[in-house]
C-alpha cells in the first residue's frame, strides 16, 4: 500500500495542504521553508499508531507540545487536521482514509485531545469520534482509536501501515562513534546510532545477501572496495569492514571508523532500500557524496523499489538529484514560503513549469531556481 493523498491543515509551515502522492515523490524548496517538516507529519502518524511508546500524548509531547507542532501564522479556527488516503498499488481508489482533527485543552493539564477521529474503508465511514461513548467520557478522546488494539481491529490494516513507516538520515559521526548517545538497543534509529547493531540482528542469509548487494554498488562508487562483510571484535561489538585494493597484494582492511562521510551514507542509504517494502522517509541523501553518484540515485532508488512497489519521500537542495530525466513533474513538491505560511505546489500544476519540460528543459533547471531565496546576491555584501 502506499499513501496517494494528504490533507493537512494548521500543520508546523503549512496552513493547508490538500495534494495527491506519487509512489516517489521529491519535496524541493528553500531552507526553513518546511520539507523536514512535512516529512515529519508522516513520521508523527507513524508514533502514533506504533505499539510500544506510541500513542497520540507521546507523538505531541516528543514534538514540544500542541504549541510547536500548529502552524504559527494561523488565527482563526487553530484546530490542527491531518487525513490521509492510503491505496493499493494496483488499484485506482483509495482502500482507505484516515483522519484526525487535534486541538488542546484551554485550562488545567493542557492536554492534546482529539476533536474528531474518522476512518472510511472503500468510501464507507467505520469510525466516526467523538461517539456516544465518548461524550459519557471525555478523557477517551485524549486517546485515538488508531493506536488501541481493542479499538482499531476493523482498520488495524492502517495501524500496521502507519507504524511501517521509517525515516533515515544518517550522520556519520554517530555510526562511528554511537556512545556519543549511549545506544545500547536496537530499535527506530533515525541517525545511524544503532545501524551496525541493526544489521547485526538481520538474520544471516538476509544480511549477507544485502551486504553482497551493497558492495556490488559501492564498488562503482567507490573503486578501490572490493568486499564488504560485517565482524566482531574481542568484545563482540559489531563492525562493518570492507576490504580496499593497495600495493599490497592482499590489499588492505578498514572498519567504520575509517570510512568516508559519504561512504557511510550510501551505505546506510542502500540498506534502508534493501530492508524493507514500506514507505520511506529520505531526509537530503545526495550529503557527502559525489555529484556523480547523486545524479545516478533517483535511477537506483527506482531499480531497486520498483519490485518492491515501495513508495518513497526525499527531501533535497541539489540539483544533481533532479537532474534525472526519469524524474516527472508531477513527482516534484515545491515548497514557497510566504508570511501566511507556506505553500505546497506540485511542479506539474505550474502552466510554466509544464511547457518548460514539454520543450525539454531538465526538472532541475527550471525548479532550483524558483525554490532559491530571492536577493541571495546580497549575501556577498555581508561586511
Amino acid at each position: 500500500m502506499y499513501i496517494s493523498h494528504i490533507t493537512l491543515k494548521n500543520w508546523r509551515n503549512f496552513r493547508s495542504v490538500d495534494e495527491n502522492l506519487k509512489e516517489r515523490m521529491f519535496f524541493v524548496g528553500p531552507n526553513a521553508s518546511g520539507k523536514s517538516n512535512l516529512l515529519e507529519v508522516f513520521r508523527f502518524l507513524h508514533d502514533i499508531a506504533k505499539r510500544h511508546g506510541g500513542g497520540l500524548q507521546q507523538a505531541v509531547k516528543d514534538r514540544g507540545g500542541i504549541s510547536k507542532i500548529r502552524c504559527l501564522a494561523t488565527r482563526r479556527d487553530p484546530d490542527i487536521i491531518i487525513g490521509v488516503e492510503i491505496s493499493e498499488f494496483v488499484a485506482t481508489q483509495p482502500k482507505w482514509k484516515y483522519e484526525i482533527s487535534i486541538s488542546q485543552k484551554q485550562r488545567g493539564d493542557r492536554l492534546p485531545f482529539l476533536k474528531y477521529e474518522k476512518v472510511w474503508k472503500e468510501g464507507a465511514l467505520i469510525l466516526d469520534r467523538p461517539d456516544e461513548v465518548d461524550k459519557k467520557d471525555p478523557e477517551r478522546l485524549t486517546e485515538t482509536s488508531l493506536e488501541q488494539l481493542n479499538a482499531n481491529e476493523l482498520f488495524r490494516e492502517v495501524a500496521d501501515f502507519l507504524q511501517s513507516i521509517s525515516y533515515l538520515h544518517i550522520v556519520p559521526q554517530l555510526i562511528r562513534h554511537p556512545e556519543i548517545t549511549r545506544g545500547d538497543k536496537v530499535g527506530e534509529d533515525c541517525f545511524g546510532v544503532n545501524f551496525l547493531a541493526k544489521i547485526s540482528e538481520t538474520p544471516e542469509n538476509i544480511r549477507r545477501a544485502r551486504l553482497r548487494k551493497i558492495q556490488q554498488a559501492l564498488s562503482i562508487a567507490v573503486p578501490q572496495l572490493e568486499e564488504l562483510e560485517q565482524i566482531r571484535d574481542k568484545r563482540g561489538i559489531p563492525h562493518l569492514q570492507a576490504k580496499y585494493k593497495h600495493w599490497r597484494p592482499k590489499g588492505t582492511r578498514q572498519q567504520e571508523a575509517q570510512f568516508s562521510d559519504g561512504t557511510l551514507r550510501l551505505i546506510g542509504f542502500l540498506w534502508s532500500l534493501l530492508e524493507n517494502d514500506t514507505l520511506l522517509l529520505l531526509e537530503e541523501p545526495e550529503l557527502s557524496l559525489n555529484s556523480a553518484i547523486i545524479r545516478r540515485l533517483p535511477a537506483l532508488m527506482y531499480r531497486i523499489s520498483k519490485g518492491k512497489k515501495r513508495q518513497i519521500f526525499i527531501t533535497t537542495h541539489s540539483s544533481d538529484l533532479l537532474s534525472d530525466t526519469g524524474i516527472a513533474p508531477e513527482e516534484v513538491f515545491l515548497l514557497i514560503p510566504s508570511p501566511d505560511g507556506t505553500e505546497v505546489k506540485v511542479a506539474s500544476e505550474d502552466a510554466e513549469i509544464r511547457a518548460l519540460v514539454e520543450g525539454g528543459m531538465p526538472i532541475n533547471e527550471i525548479v532550483i531556481p524558483k525554490t532559491s531565496p530571492q536577493n541571495m546576491e546580497q549575501l556577498e555584501l555581508f561586511p
